[in-house]
Parts: structure tokens; C-alpha cells; sequence
């Protein structure tokens, strides 16, 4: 089904190929900022996005969550989704016509400024800003890559970016779908609660995040720095800042270059 989602107030509610997931769909408002992923395995998700305060924020219908599963898009009776590499080598790539199916479906419904990401090693590392980036469009398409990767054509064709989680290689694109959607969503509004809870985070402004503290006051005897029990503000926002200065100079020099060449 591809009609457009029916609105009820605030709420909308979307068709589904599936009348189980439709009975047991959870309403969303209207509007809700909305991932939709592209995978073998529909099943992994919404994995540790379903706990904590991003779980509560899929329930409450703060965000969506749509899988689209991949084999049905195969080719032939077992409904294949690779072939084997043109010009030899080992391993297998997922089909350009298999894949385009797929993205043509997630992509019923989205405008111009959804993002089409493909989770992949090579692609370009995935840092705050892109999280932030990705929080301010009404949502996003991911590609979890399988097998030696995607026939290169239809990531040309649908201009699709390429984001890595780091400098290593996973089995495939969904643990990293998650990690990235985690950070993406807790910058949506109400998901945390606190919207204070992402200003002074590790990244946010730049710099590593300083160390916390809290009960008790007396640990194996290691106490709490003083200043932080004192009751003034200032002197804890200027202990807080020359923490996170010197934290990110000593384990993330790239970081502490960046910072300092910001204004320049």
C-alpha cells in the first residue's frame, strides 16, 4: 500500500503491506521525525532503540521506526539480492535493481531533503554535526549493506551519501544504523526531556565532555573536587570549561587543532 498517511489531530497512523503491523503499529505525531531502513534483517530493529528514553520517545510517537525488508525485492524464485563481483573476486554485491526497488519504496512519501545514507567503511566518518544535521530534516533513509557492498550504479544514480561509523569494517550496516540513529535522535526535541542534557555533552561545543561526579561525597577515599560542592556557579562553569579543555588536548589533539583554528 502506498497511500498517504491518514491524520487523526496530532496523530497519524500509516497503511502497512502487513495487517499485523498494522494492528499493532504505534501512533505517531504528525510530523514525527521518521527513519526508514533498508535491510536483510527487518528483525534487528528497532533493537536497543526500542529501551531507555529513545524507546519511550518511539512509543510516544516522538519518532518512527520503518524497516523495509530487502529479499522481497530479490530477483528470481529465491528472490536473490547479490551476484557475484564483475571482474571476479571474493564475496558477493548487492544488485543495483534490487536495491533501486528497495530505495524507490522507502523513498514513497519523503521530500527532496530526506538524506539517503549507505552505511558503509568508506564512507565519510560520522561525527555531531552530521547527527545534528540529520535531527533538523523531517527524516532519513539508511541502507545497511550486506556481503562485499552495493553495486556502485545505483549509489550514483540516487546520489546517495556514504557514512562510516569509524576506521573498521562490521558484518553489515545495522549496528551501525543504530549507533547513528541514537545520536541522532536523542537531539530531537522531547526525546530527552532536558533539552540542556545535549548542550554540554561531549562534541556539542567541540570539546570532550569534563568529568562528573555525584554520591557519595567520600569513595574509597576519592573525594569530589571541592569546587563543585562549593555553590558558585561561576567557578564550576570555569572548572567544567578548563576540564574540557584539557581532556580534549590530551586524548583528542585533532579535536583540540580543530577547536582552537575554529574562529580563524
Amino acid at each position: 500500500m502506498t497511500d498517504k498517511p491518514k491524520s487523526f489531530g496530532r496523530k497519524s497512523i500509516s497503511a502497512s503491506l502487513k495487517p499485523q503491523e498494522l494492528i499493532t503499529s504505534t501512533p505517531r505525531l504528525a510530523g514525527a521525525w521518521t527513519a526508514r531502513i533498508i535491510t536483510l534483517f527487518p528483525q534487528a530493529f528497532p533493537g536497543v532503540l526500542g529501551e531507555s528514553l529513545t524507546g519511550k520517545a518511539l512509543k510516544d510517537g516522538l519518532w518512527a521506526l520503518e524497516t523495509i525488508d530487502l529479499r522481497p525485492f530479490g530477483e528470481g524464485k529465491h528472490r536473490n539480492v547479490d551476484d557475484t563481483p564483475a571482474g571476479g573476486g571474493a564475496g558477493m554485491v548487492l544488485r543495483a535493481d534490487v536495491v533501486g526497488r528497495a530505495i524507490d519504496q522507502a523513498r514513497i512519501g519523503t521530500t527532496a531533503n530526506w538524506p539517503i545514507v549507505y552505511l558503509s567503511p568508506r564512507g565519510k566518518r560520522f561525527d555531531q554535526a552530521m547527527a545534528q544535521s540529520w535531527a533538523a530534516t523531517p527524516g532519513i533513509i539508511l541502507l545497511c549493506g550486506r556481503f562485499e557492498g552495493v553495486d556502485q550504479r545505483v549509489l550514483d544514480h540516487y546520489n546517495v551519501q556514504e557514512v562510516s561509523l569509524g576506521d573498521f569494517v562490521l558484518t553489515g550496516g545495522e549496528i551501525a544504523a543504530q549507533a547513528m540513529l541514537d545520536a541522532t535522535l536523542r537531539l530531537l526535541p522531547g526525546v530527552l526531556g532536558n533539552a540542556d542534557s545535549t548542550a554540554e555533552e561531549s562534541h556539542s561545543g567541540g570539546l570532550l565532555e569534563h568529568p562528573q561526579y555525584t554520591r557519595p561525597a567520600n569513595w574509597n577515599g576519592l573525594t569530589i573536587p571541592e569546587v563543585l560542592t562549593s555553590g558558585n556557579h561561576a567557578k564550576v562553569a570555569e572548572w567544567r570549561r578548563a576540564m574540557s579543555e584539557k581532556l580534549t588536548a590530551e586524548r583528542r589533539p585533532d579535536m583540540w587543532k580543530k577547536y582552537l583554528n575554529k574562529d580563524s
